[in-house]
């Protein structure tokens, strides 16, 4: 994966103008989160927006400890492509899911890096339900959209080194920005990156020019 091709999810959009933005910056994905958050969005929201992005995007959810029924009729509801599994699921939920849904629903589960060992990631990675696995950050009171980085050197050599070769699609996350995202690429090497705050003017709320700061910043990194 060069970064002329790297996957870009554009997450926490809150509104129908924001998820154009991105859409039209170049987003791969973007991101809706149904989660408590100061960017959450309700299945209706959802609904309303989708059926003007283009057919191509695709459209993920952002789910925190609940159920397959729960997940099953937003992504019913709100028509949305992929799911992102936000939280310690239970290890049956992505095979219900992709039982329920098909392969075409793209399955994403997150790890919060915490400087250890990647064998956590590896031991997720050999669930052939899941798409990818995104490493974030956390802090005390958040699971995602913290605005702050994981060790990308320490990543690096326990998680992301020849990620590619064990066939495991890692997506970066945590404390991405115009100004650091060329550095994380470059450290890293991931299949795939997620911005959320750092290409925000408040909460909830994309900044045009920092969204398309990013994409240019990520495009041109080495």
């Amino acid at each position: 994966m060069t970064a002329a091709n790297i996957w870009i999810k554009i997450c926490g959009n809150t509104s129908l103008d924001d998820a154009l933005l991105a859409a039209n910056a170049g987003a791969d994905a973007l991101g809706f989160v149904f989660a408590p958050s100061p960017r959450r969005v309700t299945p209706a929201q959802v609904a309303a927006i989708v059926p003007h992005l283009p057919a191509a995007i695709e459209k993920i959810g952002v789910f925190v400890d609940v159920s397959f029924n729960e997940i099953e009729s937003t992504v019913r509801t709100t028509r949305i492509t992929g799911v992102q599994l936000h939280f310690d699921a239970a290890p049956d939920l992505p095979a219900k899911l992709r039982a329920h849904f098909g392969p075409e629903l793209r399955i994403l589960r997150v790890i919060h890096f915490a400087g250890g060992p990647g064998e956590e990631a590896a031991a997720i990675m050999q669930d052939p339900n899941l798409d990818a696995v995104l490493v974030d950050s956390r802090t005390a009171t958040s699971v995602g959209g913290t605005g702050q980085a994981f060790d990308w050197a320490a990543a690096s050599k326990s998680l992301f080194q020849n990620a590619a070769e064990r066939k495991l699609r890692l997506v970066a996350a945590g404390g991405l920005s115009p100004d650091n995202i060329a550095d994380a690429i470059a450290t890293l090497q991931p299949w795939g990156v997620d911005v959320v705050s750092g290409v925000e003017s408040a909460p909830g709320r994309k900044d045009p020019a920092k969204v398309r700061a990013f994409f240019a910043s990520a495009r041109a990194a080495k």
